[in-house]
């Protein structure tokens, strides 16, 4: 591993399928990494609000968003740039992308940065059956490079002994085997975990993380097995859509993605923060954003914030007021929780949507708007429960999935209020 300072290096932390304890073991490696005094930051693959967090929290430093289907080849090498060690978490399965082919995949960034995967195998329930199945992730692509092996969940020393012996044939490293333990699992959300600050206990969790890593795992020979980062390439950024934004950030409004509000503030955009649940008005801006998160479990506090309410219908008659995901359903005119309890909302567009009847709603999306701050082509995800009972007014975005499918529009746009159940990652050309 580069000394700090150097250029970075970095590993991928991959899996066989969801579930198998990444999020977890790529914590633990993480917090124990800095406890070490290394130069160490996490990145994740694909669309995810929660796990970053989880790794900012980890390591001290921000954690970018990673996504080899919506970005392309020079903004993954920029926001992968920088000194020490690049621990990246994968996203479901190795190969697991969207339709058709598995297109943005975690495999797709070990190809495009170069870099070697350390497979994390859910061993709880298999004994030399591990082997076919490693060695099938380790022949499947040549240019995907299964470098070395941890083993999760392993029921004894004699259980590790049998996986041990069954693999060694194929001659992959086996870093470490992590025992099942109780207390290093996460609650959970919907698809994603509690968000990070939720969670009271979330040094002791982090520590205990650690701990566990440190006792099962060789450190030293997974740093070994790290490769230097490519070399970053100067791409286009994404264009402020206005010099001056205030976004909401809180519990209920978390789900912004770093590298957009960043790109916005290397252009020379002014941004605020505020808080709807402490009923802060938005402050002076042009444009007022209201990010994804989880409105559904405060929209009690939120209909009853009489100063964020205020101050909200003042701003959409001088400035652009954009929502999304969650943002743009509190922008509606009511929520009904998963208790059927209906909750006014800010009335700005013909909106109500229900968590009663939870309807998933996940795929990559293709989007144009012919107006609003955000006009343009743009690529972006859609990941939610709500179900939409009535949605009145003129359509903000025509769309496709992932595999070039017409959808029905999304969003809607009056005035100068918009938004859509999309999150966007990247304008395109």
């Amino acid at each position: 591993m580069p000394p700090r300072g150097a250029a970075g290096c970095g590993l991928i932390l991959a899996a066989p399928g969801s579930g198998a304890g990444k999020t977890t073991v790529t914590l633990g490696l993480l917090r124990a990494l800095r406890q070490r005094g290394l130069s160490v930051r996490g990145a994740k693959s694909g669309p995810d609000y929660i796990d970053p967090r989880f790794h900012q929290a980890a390591t001290g430093q921000p954690c970018p968003n990673l996504d080899a289907w919506a970005m392309s080849p020079e903004r993954l090498r920029a926001l992968a740039a920088g000194p020490g060690l690049l621990l990246i978490e994968g996203a479901m399965g190795l190969f697991d992308g969207a339709p058709p082919e598995g297109r943005g995949a975690t495999a797709d960034l070990a190809r495009q940065l170069r870099l070697p995967v350390v497979l994390v195998v859910d061993a709880a329930r298999m004994a030399q059956s591990v082997a076919p199945l490693v060695a099938g992730f380790a022949a499947h692509d040549p240019e995907v490079r299964v470098a070395g092996l941890i083993l999760n969940r392993v029921g004894s020393a004699r259980h590790e002994a049998m996986l041990r012996r069954a693999l060694a044939p194929l001659g992959l490293p086996v870093l470490g085997a992590l025992p099942r333990a109780e207390g290093l699992g996460h609650p959970s959300r919907h698809l994603g975990l509690v968000q990070a600050a939720e969670r009271s206990d979330l040094e002791e969790f982090l520590d205990r993380a650690a701990q566990a890593v440190v006792s099962a795992l060789d450190l030293d020979a997974l740093l070994a097995l790290a490769e230097a980062l490519p070399e970053p390439v100067r791409g286009p950024r994404c264009p402020p859509p206005a010099q001056r934004i205030a976004v909401a950030e809180d519990a209920a409004f978390a789900f912004a993605y770093p590298h957009l509000l960043a790109d916005w503030r290397a252009a020379g955009a002014e941004l605020a923060a505020f808080s709807p649940l402490a009923d802060e008005p938005p402050p002076p801006a042009d444009l007022v954003l209201l990010p994804g998160g989880y409105p559904e479990l405060h929209a009690g506090r939120l209909a009853a914030a009489a100063s964020f309410r205020a101050g909200m219908l003042a701003a959409a008659g001088r400035a652009e007021v954009y929502g999304e995901c969650g943002g743009y359903m509190v922008l509606g005119e009511g929520l009904i929780d998963a208790q059927g309890t209906r909750h006014r909302m800010l009335g700005l567009l013909g909106l109500e949507t229900s968590f009663a009847a939870r309807r998933l709603h996940l795929g990559y999306r293709r989007l144009h708007a012919e107006a609003g701050p955000f006009a343009g082509n743009w690529v972006g995800h859609e990941f939610h429960y709500a179900t939409t009972l009535k949605a009145e007014g003129a359509a903000l975005f025509s769309a496709r999935d992932a595999e070039g499918t017409a959808l029905a529009p999304m969003g809607l746009r009056a005035g100068r209020v918009s938004g859509s159940f999309a999150h966007l990652i990247e304008p395109q050309g």
